[in-house]
């Protein structure tokens, strides 16, 4: 919703409405879904997941393994917002990932 429609709306009843769309959004939980590639190293992968969730190294170093070898794990769970973060974070070195509701 642009401010000029925020500007016009005379009913406190959809101001209501669009308070609660925005709490909704942005405490919805999600997660963070890395999948496994053939493009990076152990070592790569782990300092991405240490700068995208602050995790300590040896959990990033488990998250790793878990993404090897079952292809895939959950390496972050929080909001909508907190997960696009990490999410792009990843993604900046193309580490494939995938957010799940």
């Amino acid at each position: 919703m642009t401010l000029f429609q925020l500007q016009n709306i005379d009913n406190p009843a959809e101001l209501l409405e669009l308070d609660s769309e925005i709490i909704a959004e942005t405490t919805l939980q999600a997660r963070v879904i890395l999948y496994n590639d053939e493009e990076h190293t152990f070592d790569e992968v782990i300092r991405q997941i240490v700068k995208a969730t602050l995790c300590p190294i040896t959990q990033a170093e488990a998250l790793t393994l878990e993404v090897h070898f079952r292809g895939k794990a959950m390496v972050f769970e929080g909001s909508m917002s907190q997960c696009l973060r990490v999410s792009a974070v990843l993604e900046e070195i193309a580490l494939h990932t995938q957010l799940e509701f």
